[in-house]
């Protein structure tokens, strides 16, 4: 069809313009925070974490190719088949082969087009006689045909005019975008927590209203596209609430962060394919499980602290909060359905001392089967295999408890733990969803005689577009880490209760408030019940 004909070369002329537009666009959007950490490779995270996001975007021919972004530029009349000009350009094309790539280098069609379509074919064939008449004997075009394109040129000077000014505009934002872009191979996203917190009841301080803020700068590098290196900068002054017994209980999420806004390097990641079935993992500064691993939550996992679930607790399973620091690991997709998790973590990784070192000091060693029949659905069965010399169980690594009370914590000095989870989740709809876990750790004690059986478990309702696109509800009841048969009076069931409401205010502010309520603090019943309340803005860019 000649104006199918004259559409194609209409789109090979602005294909350029077009292709740096949407690279453009792609640029601004990539920019938006996506959440970095505790992402999973099934989903992110400056949180679900990352899959290894392509770091460039390509836009088709075919996606460009749609008249309707076109027709309208242009308010001229319509050239019909009948017109003097439809005939010469036609004639033009057929001898000198302006329109590549349709056979014998012509087009046929007996509709009319827009004279911006006819323009963007004169401009090819324009372009097509010079190079012939540069390159070639001075006969190969005639005068008469030369006379033509004179005349068309005439006709059509005001569309020609504005067909080269815009490809002159678009190759100078090009250039601006160029000379000013941060990197070629680096993004830099951001995140900025505000939250104001106070325990109504339970803190050893008593109520206290506090502001606290946690900063993040994330730089996303990719070398290969499809790989990605993350090096995160952050800074804050979250301190946690004291509650009886040093128990970590009720800890939130943005907690995690240097005191007294100091900066520092706290996340270093990489992330890379081994062939079309094995997603690898190195993390050279606070890796962790969850940075990879799938953790069954998919709405409340909360890699940062940017509006899913308020606590460490309420993210996910404790497990996955076993061990931390340098190591690696993989995800080994064996069907569409199942995947192998396997990984190692040193948390001595860098001191030479006795007792530490990557091999010899504090370690955990993971390995996770996770079916997901559909994508509604999905089940986990968790083993993770550690040695403890300092600091809790549930502590990353990096000797501060995020999760579970005390006694759970430290039970002894220095011990070997075997722990078991389970973790699931189920999509009744899109607009809630149910997902829980359970899990048992046993620890030895290395010191001496004895052994600790520690206990976990969740139930969580997720709302997700509650009220609006982009919100999220949701409910947690549960147990933080306890230890059975703990002697009295610190032998009381001690019950995690937390409610949220995400309202996502536009596409980079999101304002959370919530509630969490925690019975018989450190297993003990005589401990005034925890309510902490908190509203946490967040702003990602």
């Amino acid at each position: 069809m000649f104006n199918r004909s004259f559409h194609n070369l209409f789109m090979e002329s602005m294909i350029l313009g077009t292709t740096l537009l949407a690279s453009t666009s792609a640029y601004a959007e990539d920019r938006n925070l996506v959440t970095v950490t505790g992402t999973n490779f099934s989903e992110t995270s400056i949180t679900q974490t990352p899959k290894i996001p392509p770091i460039n975007s390509n836009v088709s021919v075919q996606e460009t190719n749609s008249m309707s972004q076109v027709t309208s530029v242009s308010q001229f009349s319509d050239v019909q088949p009948t017109d003097w000009a439809f005939g010469a350009l036609q004639s033009l094309v057929e001898r000198y082969g302006c329109i590549a790539g349709y056979p014998n280098s012509t087009y046929r069609g007996n509709r009319a087009i827009t004279r911006y379509e006819f323009a963007a074919g004169l401009n090819a064939c324009l372009s097509r006689i010079n190079e012939l008449i540069a390159t070639a004997t001075s006969d190969l075009v005639t005068k008469e045909d030369l006379t033509t394109l004179q005349r068309l040129q005439e006709e059509f000077t005001t569309e020609l005019a504005t067909l080269r000014g815009r490809v002159d505009s678009l190759e100078a934002r090009t250039a601006e975008l160029e000379a000013n872009q941060f990197s070629t191979t680096t993004k830099l996203v951001g995140e900025a927590i505000f939250a104001v917190t106070n325990a109504f009841s339970g803190s050893v301080n008593g109520s206290n209203t506090v502001f606290q803020d946690r900063v993040r700068l994330v730089f996303k590098s990719s070398f290969t596209g499809r790989d990605s290196l993350y090096v995160r900068l952050t800074s804050g002054n979250a301190s946690t609430l004291r509650l009886p017994d040093g128990t970590a209980e009720g800890l939130q999420t943005f907690n995690l962060s240097p005191g007294n806004n100091n900066t520092s390097l706290d996340w270093l990641s990489y992330y890379f394919p081994i062939g079309d079935k094995i997603e690898a993992y190195i993390g050279a500064v606070n890796g962790v499980f969850f940075d990879y691993i799938p953790t069954l939550s998919p709405y409340l996992d909360s890699a940062t602290g940017g509006g899913r679930a308020l606590t460490e607790f309420a993210s996910s399973s404790p497990i996955y909060r076993i061990g931390g620091g340098a190591g690696g690991g993989i995800n080994y997709k064996l069907n569409d359905q199942l995947v192998l998790s396997l990984g190692y973590l040193a948390g001595d990784h860098a001191n030479p001392q006795p007792d530490s070192g990557f091999f010899n000091g504090q370690y955990s060693a993971f390995g996770q089967i996770a079916w997901n029949p559909n994508k509604n659905s999905g089940i986990g069965l968790t083993y993770i295999n550690a040695y403890q010399n300092r600091g809790g169980i549930f502590d990353l690594g990096s000797g501060f408890t995020l999760v579970g009370t005390e006694q759970a914590n430290t039970p002894f000095q220095r011990m070997i733990t075997n722990s078991y989870g389970v973790e699931a989740f189920y999509k009744f709809s899109p607009r809630f969803a149910v997902n829980g876990f359970f899990g048992y750790t046993n620890a030895k004690n290395l010191a001496g005689n004895g052994s600790a059986d520690i206990w976990y478990y969740a139930l969580g309702l997720a709302f997700p577009d509650l009220g609006k696109q982009g919100n999220l509800g949701g409910i947690v009841v549960g147990a933080e880490p306890y230890r059975g048969g703990n002697p009295a009076p610190a032998n009381d069931l001690s019950l995690h209760i937390e409610g949220f409401y995400k309202y996502q205010l536009t596409d980079n502010i999101a304002i959370t408030p919530g509630v969490i309520w925690l019975t018989a603090p450190a297993q003990n019943n005589d401990n005034q019940d925890a309510v902490i309340g908190t509203v946490r803005t967040t702003f990602t860019f």
